[in-house]
């Protein structure tokens, strides 16, 4: 139980730049929706899939692969480990750069930002950078520097907010009120622009910050060691690029197989828009990877009678603070839709089905520790192919039908078969013994309080809101009387009594 209390409380830590972090992004979506047309935050919602796509690439699987041999048995100078995975990443990052400047034409153009390549070359720098730095922050969770890792990261979030603030509030307004202070400098036709500027603009100053992390230690490459790795993560370089393309294939592919290909735009920012209400489903997972990564390489290390029961315990919390993420969001939605404009609330249907799909997500990145800990990661590129497929087939046949309500189906198809084939073929593989049938009830009573809170309501909206108040505490009551929660002993003799 200790080691899931630890858990908990790195997860909770990462979580203060994770969730927060993304928090305060998501605060940025009203003014994106207010400031810009649908069409063109449709734009920004595709340049920003491609930019996730082209960061996957870029780390190559290279993250995990510098845990698990940082970890490991033969390799006890974790510096060299480091030293040769930030080689690796800085060659490719810089090679990257200078193809998009090379092929940056067709490039801009493909990206739908046909007389704006300096968005295409901005993002470029972006990726690359982040693609860099991600080796540190991996450094930073291996030394278990939480601490560090949240502080870094919310300085680089709330440079990057004040920097839209500055961009799309401010200058507007001084433009109009005292043009000389800001025309030597602000373009109004730059218009998107400055989101894509201000995300450069903060990860330059997160390289900066991080230079303690790249100093200390004598850098060398070891062309061994860079084999072995490559051969351990180039699977989940596959598992990564099929995993990110199964959240954004459907931004990308949507312009094509939109129903009307003049409003796909329109229909794209909308989707994206609403997309971003689910996100507190990702904050939830974000924060719980980084913590459980560097947790179930440390337990394998370790060893012990006692691991399994950790890898079964951390499933089952999992499970049940998604569940409870789910239920909050889906209560309290005629409230949160109003961090998008109303002119996007058309899309908020497909919010739950969003949520449902990233949490089976979540449960299949938990499912992932057999085949990362067996060294079998051919595995999980399997299994995210596999995916992938199900979610080109469904968005080929539902998004013509049912425009971005198939893209939010084609995801829960995706995730929740990726879900099921991992636990099939674990079972048989490396067995963890999960309560399935603990796990399994709690899902059932969520489903029947989200039912009963979502339609068995009354005409009138405060009620309703007190009626799903309390359905929500009966839920988290269940939990805090079933399960051993690091509570006080007279709350919990008092909550079983009741």
């Amino acid at each position: 139980m200790g080691s899931i209390k630890n858990l908990a409380k790195d997860t909770a830590i990462y979580g203060l730049s994770s969730i927060v972090g993304r928090f305060l992004n998501w605060c940025l979506v009203p003014l994106y929706t207010i400031t810009f047309a649908a069409a063109e935050y449709g734009v920004v919602t595709f340049v920003y899939s491609i930019v996730a796509l082209a960061l996957l690439v870029l780390t190559y699987g290279m993250e995990t692969g510098f845990f698990r041999f940082a970890n490991h048995e033969r390799w006890s100078d974790s510096t060299e480990v480091y030293s040769t995975t930030l080689i690796s990443l800085g060659v490719t990052s810089t090679l990257f750069v200078a193809l998009v400047w090379l092929f940056l034409k067709p490039i801009t153009v493909w990206m739908e930002c046909d007389g704006h390549p300096s968005y295409v070359m901005i993002m470029a720098l972006c990726v690359a950078l982040d693609a860099f730095l991600g080796i540190p922050f991996c450094y930073l969770r291996f030394r278990k520097r939480p601490m560090r890792f949240a502080v870094v990261k919310l300085v680089n979030i709330g440079l990057n907010i004040g920097l839209n603030l500055f961009f799309l509030l401010l200058c507007p307004w001084l433009a109009k009120v005292a043009p000389g202070a800001v025309d030597w400098f602000y373009d109004p036709d730059f218009g998107i622009g400055y989101i894509f500027l201000s995300n450069l603009i903060a990860s330059v100053v997160n390289l900066v910050m991080m230079i303690p992390e790249l100093r200390g230690f004598r850098w060398r490459f070891n062309a061994g060691l860079w084999r072995e790795m490559i051969v351990y993560s180039a699977p989940l370089l596959v598992l990564g690029v099929a995993g990110i393309m199964n959240q954004t294939v459907d931004k990308i592919l949507y312009p094509v197989l939109a129903p009307d290909p003049a409003t796909a735009m329109q229909g794209l920012g909308i989707y994206g828009a609403c997309y971003k209400i689910a996100i507190i489903m990702l904050m939830f997972i974000q924060a719980f990877r980084f913590a459980y990564e560097p947790f179930i390489f440390a337990q394998n290390k370790e060893g012990g009678a006692g691991k399994m029961q950790a890898y079964r315990d951390a499933m089952k919390y999992f499970v049940l603070f998604g569940l409870f993420i789910f239920l909050g969001v889906m209560f309290y939605i005629d409230i949160i839709k109003y961090f998008i404009s109303p002119r996007y609330f058309a899309g908020l249907k497909v919010v739950p089905v969003i949520m449902a799909a990233e949490l089976c997500f979540g449960i299949f990145f938990n499912l992932s520790l057999w085949y990362k800990l067996s060294d079998k990661t051919v595995w999980g590129m399997w299994f995210s192919l596999f995916g992938l497929a199900i979610t080109l087939g469904m968005n080929a046949l539902l998004v013509p039908r049912m425009g971005y309500m198939g893209c939010a189906w084609a995801s829960l198809a995706s995730y929740g078969s990726m879900m099921v084939a991992s636990w099939l073929v674990g079972r048989v593989k490396h067995p963890i013994g999960y309560p399935l049938g603990r796990i399994g009830s709690y899902c059932l009573i969520a489903a029947v309080f989200y039912v009963a809170g979502m339609y068995c309501l009354t005409p009138v909206a405060w009620l309703n809101g007190i009626i799903r108040m309390f359905i929500l505490a009966a839920f988290v009551l269940i939990i805090l009387c079933r399960e051993p929660l690091p509570l006080p002993a007279r709350l919990r003799s008092f909550l079983r009594r009741s």
